[in-house]
């Protein structure tokens, strides 16, 4: 099928018009602003119809565990009263003796052990405990003067008492309800029964549900979450705190306030709350995001608080937001290339259309067009050039796509870098923690010793990042590192770990110079040995083996441990990127890969070996720089 030439000549491309300088300058920056703020607008859009559904599905969870909550706390509400239909109560509160205390004592014991209360008793109308449930217990209530306690003067004064507060005999948190014992219109006693909540909060962590419960003064007096609970969710005055000291509602702790890193308030009762990690969660790393729902107890002046997790809903958004952003790139390249086939189609059809003329025109005309045929050449050689000149800046755009690949891959060095963060960061933040109580006790020296260790990771951590500009011109970087150094500072770093593995090592190498940067040798360390606890974690006695031999002009250091070990399938991509066998968010799959560049960049290599007594030993192999020293003792 022949093209018709005229129909490329009547359109013509809109890009050829355009300067070719400003098409190289300013379009791929443009494409690339777009791709962003494409994805950027994805992810907005994504996160807020997330929130939107996790808000409706919060609403009818809110509604069913503040049911249950309300539930829990109804179902003892008419047991204070019935002690009004126990002749043994009225005459004890009439005449007290010793037979009719112990009768009541026995009555309420035995009630209280049929409606699994904590504890039930019975006070006069000045305050004092003539009997209780636990008449037989040491630190029983008899005889103490509960006078000052709120739910008694409500009680006293004909109104139901409902009080949350730790008792100040026991010190244990308890839920009161109260009721005034009335005998012909008047009343002659209180009585008081006493539960514990606990129940309902061992249910919240049971089905992983972060929930808690605050009273009439904020405090948070249930909670799924301990660290949270006796926290206060608003600003206390100081009168307030005055009063709550002095009632002993929460005897002597301290109210410290609940404090988000960030609040944004999404509606009436509906907040965004943002909180630091959780140790017990595995996230003490990262700051975790939760959409807060509140809705007010009936019956009591209580409210119940539902954090729903944000993390799934935003790595929800981040990917729709890439997809939106890669599928704009993808439809901008195909544009592009369309354009460049179609300057491409029209020049070789203006060049086939002169050719034709300019054969034609020779046919016609040989002898009286010999002119006109030369200025057709011209014209043909002329286009030839053009075409030329298109090729040479095609090879250069293919020569920026091969340096454009090259800071691609610093790119992933760098995030891979980051990664390797993680672990002096966790240090500094124990050793932080340990630093501070130390001040507190009065311990300057220890103090002082976790400071000076800070700042040594402080300085690894900049040697860190500064080795991302040296994997860039690494052909010019060997360095030289201590092989018991770098074992020593591992060890630093993953001291909190170590502690809580009850590990037992065995060190079997010597303390020799190899040609690699010490700040690079640790990193591998770093990435061997964690691997190794993470494998050993289910062990009940974790063992670790760094055993080292010369072998020629290299040095091999062979990490060995007795965990799961590795199975089949997972040994055919140990050394791929962004592959990994642990669960969740707890690795990227870059330390091995990550470890293996580094080890080639220093003439070395990094291998895996499959033990038959079971567990995995890697072998680090890197040239030495001077002769090895003697070995060193094993421990």
């Amino acid at each position: 099928m022949k093209c018709d030439p005229t129909r490329y000549r009547a359109s013509k491309p809109a890009l050829a018009v355009k300067p070719r300088l400003i098409r190289h300058l300013f379009l791929p920056p443009l494409i690339i602003l777009l791709m962003i703020g494409l994805g950027y607008a994805g992810y907005l859009v994504s996160e807020r119809n997330g929130i939107r559904a996790l808000s409706e599905n919060g609403e009818r969870q809110l509604e069913l565990h503040a049911r249950a909550v309300e539930s829990e706390i109804n179902k003892y509400t008419y047991l204070p009263s019935l002690l009004e239909l126990e002749n043994s109560v009225s005459s004890l509160l009439t005449e007290p003796d010793g037979e009719h205390r112990q009768t009541v004592n026995e009555y309420l014991e035995g009630l209280n052990r049929r409606s699994r209360s904590r504890a039930i008793y019975v006070l006069d109308t000045t305050g004092r405990v003539q009997a209780t449930s636990n008449w037989r217990d040491a630190d029983s209530y008899l005889g103490e003067d509960l006078s000052f306690r709120a739910y008694f003067q409500d009680a006293v004064r004909g109104q139901p008492g409902r009080f949350y507060g730790i008792g100040s005999t026991t010190g244990e948190p308890g839920y009161y309800l109260a009721h005034g014992l009335e005998e012909h219109g008047k009343v002659i006693g209180v009585a008081v029964i006493k539960v514990r909540l606990e129940a309902m909060e061992e249910r919240w962590q049971r089905a992983r549900l972060e929930a808690f419960v605050s009273d009439e003064n904020g405090i948070i007096i249930l909670s799924s979450d301990p660290a949270r609970r006796l926290k206060s969710v608003r600003p206390l005055t100081q009168e307030t705190k005055e009063r709550l000291a002095r009632s002993l509602q929460y005897y002597w702790w301290p109210l410290n306030e609940l404090q988000p890193l960030a609040r944004e308030k999404l509606s009436e009762g509906v907040e965004k709350l943002t909180f630091p990690g959780n140790a017990e969660l595995g996230t003490e790393k990262h700051e975790v995001s939760y959409l807060a729902q509140t809705r007010r107890l009936s019956d009591t002046p209580w409210h119940f608080t539902l954090l729903t997790p944000l993390q799934d809903l935003r790595r929800e958004a981040t990917i729709q937001g890439v997809l939106a952003g890669v599928a704009f790139a993808l439809l901008a390249i195909l544009l592009i290339a369309w354009n460049e086939r179609r300057k491409v189609i029209a020049t070789r059809l203006a060049a086939r259309e002169a050719l034709e003329e300019a054969n034609s025109q020779l046919e016609r005309r040989i002898a009286e067009r010999t002119a006109d045929l030369r200025a057709s050449n011209e014209r043909l050689k002329g286009q030839i050039r053009e075409r030329r000149h298109a090729e040479e800046t095609l090879r250069r755009a293919q020569d920026e796509l091969v340096q454009a690949g090259k800071l691609a891959a610093i790119g992933q060095m760098s995030t891979s870098i980051a990664h390797e963060l993680n672990q002096p960061l966790a240090a500094l933040r124990t050793l932080s923690g340990n630093t501070v109580r130390f001040l507190e006790r009065g311990a300057l020296d220890t103090a002082s010793t976790n400071l000076r260790t800070m700042n040594d990771l402080i300085d690894r951590m900049g040697r860190i990042t500064a080795s991302l500009r040296s994997f860039a011109r690494r052909g010019e970087d060997r360095g030289e590192a201590s092989l018991g150094k770098a074992v020593d500072a591992t060890l630093q770093v993953l001291t909190p770990r170590l502690e809580n593995s009850q590990l037992q090592l065995h060190r079997d190498f010597s303390d020799v110079a190899l040609k690699i940067d010490q700040t690079r040798l640790e990193q591998i360390l770093v990435n061997l040995i964690g691997n190794a606890l993470d494998a050993m974690r289910a062990q009940p006695q974790a063992e670790l083996w760094l055993e080292g031999e010369t072998s020629g002009d290299k040095y091999r250091l062979r990490v060995r441990d007795n965990g799961h070990g590795i199975d089949s399938e997972a040994r055919k991509h140990l050394f791929e990127p962004f592959f990994t066998t642990k669960p969740g968010e707890q690795g990227l799959g870059l330390g091995l890969t990550l470890s293996a560049s580094l080890a080639a960049a220093a003439s070395g290599t990094l291998s895996v070996e499959h033990p038959a007594s079971g567990g995995t030993a890697f072998t680090l192999s890197l040239p030495l720089l001077t002769a090895p020293t003697l070995p060193a003792e094993p421990l």
